[in-house]
């Protein structure tokens, strides 16, 4: 094995170990956050920090997720080519990965922006790691304890902006909180076999995929379409941000209604898909018709 194709194997590894694609859309909603603040300018040094800083918090939670989970990924199709179930990687090379990373990450976060920045990137990463990973086997709260830090990046951009928890990023936090639900369920009704085999209990309702599930993704989803307005309400963004959120949001309910209408696996793929639709929407127009 020559000595380059080690180095691009086990950076490929490190990459999947921190998931960062999934990692990517979290950073990214930080950087929303901070550059909807009233008083703050683009400015790219500052963001290339803030997707520093975002991508190595969040790249530890995942690594600590992974380390926990080495044993219950080897038993799911769609995660036992890890590397740590495979054994590309070792638990203590990985924990010296998550140690390294989040240290990096919050170290950004306080010395480049605030304290408060990082003090919330800390609670995250240990809500993340240490609270939601376990509680997937307790019960299915898990997805509500697990919505807390899915849904902290605006509100940590925020902070990084502001300094301060103003109602402009529990606004933001609000519409990411509230679009966790669906757009999770989504995904566990989809691999709810991989997920069962694993022990992990994620669907809302007992008895697996059923309209119980479907309803209380519906509900979220409505929920969505009012939490999408607040901004403009705060004077934040503009008039044609709320219009184009309303508009996303009723194609985001139409996409949990169809679930609830035909339950089945095609339904929760179109939701889950048009999840990632709805919040990329949303987020673009209300950065774009920034006040």
């Amino acid at each position: 094995m020559s000595l380059s194709y080690a180095v691009a194997s086990k950076a490929r590894d490190y990459f999947q170990l921190m998931k960062f694609n999934l990692t990517f859309m979290v950073v990214f909603s930080c950087a929303w956050g901070y550059l909807l603040v009233p008083e703050v300018e683009f400015g790219l040094l500052k963001v290339l920090l803030l997707f520093a800083g975002g991508l190595l918090v969040s790249g530890s939670a995942n690594t600590i997720n992974q380390v926990l989970e080495k044993n219950t990924d080897k038993l799911m199709a769609r995660t036992a080519s890890r590397p740590l179930p495979a054994g590309r990687l070792s638990e203590r090379e990985a924990a010296l990965v998550a140690v390294l990373t989040g240290a990096g990450g919050i170290a950004i976060m306080g010395l480049c922006f605030n304290w408060l920045s990082a003090v919330l990137s800390l609670v995250s990463l240990i809500l993340y790691g240490f609270v939601y990973t376990p509680w997937k086997k307790w019960n299915s709260l898990a997805v509500l304890v697990g919505a807390i830090p899915g849904a902290m990046p605006p509100l940590i951009g925020w902070a990084a902006g502001a300094n301060h928890l103003g109602e402009g990023g529990w606004a933001l936090f609000a519409i990411q909180f509230l679009w966790q639900f669906p757009h999770f369920w989504a995904i566990a009704w989809i691999a709810h076999q991989d997920y069962t085999r694993a022990g992990f209990k994620l669907l809302p309702a007992a008895g697996g995929p059923n309209k119980m599930t479907a309803l209380q993704a519906v509900t979220y989803a409505l929920l969505l379409i009012p939490a999408g307005i607040v901004p403009y309400l705060l004077k934040i963004t503009g008039s044609i941000s709320a219009i184009i959120a309303i508009l996303a949001g009723i194609f985001f309910l139409y996409r949990a209604i169809m679930l609830y209408r035909k339950c089945d696996v095609p339904s929760a793929r179109k939701l889950m898909f048009g999840s990632y639709i709805y919040l990329t929407i949303v987020q673009l127009a209300l950065l774009a018709d920034k006040a």
